[in-house]
This record gives C-alpha cells, sequence and structure tokens, in this order.
C-alpha cells in the first residue's frame, strides 16, 4: 500500500508529552504510544482542529517504524477517517490529518488524570471512560 509521506517529526510540546507517558504507562517504545495516541484520535468523534503543528523536536520516525505490522490497517484507517470527515485521500490531506490526529492523540492520553499506569491505558479499550 502507497504510504503519504515516507518520515515525521513530533512538535516539542508531544514530544515532552511523550516523556511522560513513557514515564507513566513504562512503554519505551516511541511508535507505540504513538499507535496509542493515533488511535485515541480517531476515536474521537469530533474532526481535528486544523491547527499548525511545529515540527520542532528532534523526535522523527518513518511510516513503518509508526505502524509497524500495522502499518498498513493504520493507513486504512485513517483514509476510511478522513473519508468519513468528508475530506480527500490526496497525499497532503492524508499527511496533515496524521499529523493532527497523531498530535491530539498524544495531548489527549497526556492530559488524562487517570492515566498513571499501563492498565490505565490499556483501560481506555477495555472499559472506556467518559
Amino acid at each position: 500500500m502507497e504510504i503519504p509521506f515516507e518520515r515525521f517529526r513530533l512538535s516539542q510540546t508531544a514530544r515532552n508529552q511523550l516523556i511522560k507517558l513513557k514515564q507513566y504507562t513504562k512503554i519505551d517504545q516511541w511508535n507505540i504510544l504513538c499507535r496509542w495516541a493515533f488511535c485515541r484520535s480517531l476515536a474521537e468523534p469530533s474532526i481535528p482542529s486544523d491547527i499548525p503543528i511545529p515540527a520542532d523536536s528532534n523526535l522523527e520516525m518513518t511510516w513503518r517504524v509508526f505502524g509497524g505490522d500495522l502499518c498498513d490497517l493504520l493507513l486504512i484507517a485513517l483514509k476510511q477517517r478522513c473519508h468519513h470527515d468528508g475530506l480527500s485521500l490526496d497525499k497532503n490531506t492524508l499527511t496533515d490529518q496524521f499529523r493532527l490526529h497523531l498530535h491530539r492523540g498524544i495531548g489527549y492520553l497526556a492530559g488524562d488524570i487517570n492515566l498513571k499506569k499501563i492498565e490505565d491505558l490499556i483501560a481506555l479499550v477495555t472499559d472506556p471512560r467518559d
């Protein structure tokens, strides 16, 4: 499956939030936390705000590292979400929406006061909270 971009860089704010999440969850890999965050944002019914997100950190990864064995499924999920939101499926839109969902999801996870350990992260999908 053709990917919309090869590499992406996160904002410094998102990097700092991921460091906090790494401490709480004990998940050491950035890509795993980013997958959780991306899926967390996709689960929200609202479209993420179209705000500029700086790529000002030293945290960069490829799409393949981000997605791992799930990279094709995550791309399908992104395309489906864009289609559902009435957005184009061109490379620029997919890239922008990915960045918006990823950063929004990182913010949601980092801002969740109930997320203090890995079990709390798992509870988000097994026992949803409002």
